[in-house]
């Protein structure tokens, strides 16, 4: 998504040790015509990967939210994010997965609703971005305690330098993301939008 790649040039901050600040229209402040766009190409990519029969679009809180949702509004299903502190309002049995968090440098739980998921559905996983991989595969973990089926990973942006693409790998799901940061040296940064064939599974052609 070259317009994402254009905002990421301009306005992305490289603070060091790989830590990208992208607050000001991804994870704190957010351009709403931008995130209709990403929700618009993610959902789009869903369908060129071959994935036309999700039922629920699931992410962590809190800075996945939004992107989930524009998706989810794009494919006309439902979505639901994974709580990092359990309401009162939710059942004891609830589904609970702990997962490191990097930008809080400590572990945090994570926790769904049974309520909401189970066998009867098909689950895309969206996150604001993928680095290490351990969210998203947490996630996963989570959602496939309900007996819910994933068919697929997406992201916004993508850290292609870190683990996180092989890590997602075996599941044997279409790993999607928008912008692919390539390098973060020198204060620098490099970008490119996300080549097309990243993010199909080997094997599968572009849908009709």
């Amino acid at each position: 998504m070259q317009a994402l790649v254009d905002r990421l040039l301009r306005d992305g901050v490289n603070l060091g040790n790989n830590i990208l600040k992208v607050d000001g229209f991804i994870n704190h402040q957010l351009d709403p015509h931008l995130t209709r766009e990403i929700g618009k190409a993610l959902a789009r990519k869903f369908r060129d990967a071959g994935i036309n029969d999700a039922t629920k679009v699931v992410t962590a809180e809190v800075s996945g939210i939004a992107f989930a949702l524009q998706t989810a509004i794009e494919l006309d299903i439902e979505t639901i994010f994974a709580r990092k502190v359990r309401p009162v309002t939710m059942p004891k049995d609830s589904y609970t997965r702990r997962v490191n968090s990097p930008t809080k440098g400590q572990e945090v739980e994570i926790v769904l609703n049974p309520e909401y998921i189970g066998p009867q559905d098909r689950v895309l996983l969206v996150d604001d971005f993928l680095a290490s991989g351990e969210t998203l595969a947490a996630l996963h973990d989570l959602v496939s305690q309900s007996g819910a089926t994933v068919t697929g990973f997406g992201c916004v942006i993508e850290k292609s330098f870190q683990n996180g693409r092989r890590v997602l790998t075996p599941y044997g799901l279409p790993i999607v993301s928008l912008a692919m940061i390539q390098s973060m040296d020198n204060s620098s940064i490099r970008a490119v939008a996300t080549p097309p064939e990243l993010y199909r599974v080997p094997g599968m052609t572009a849908a009709a």
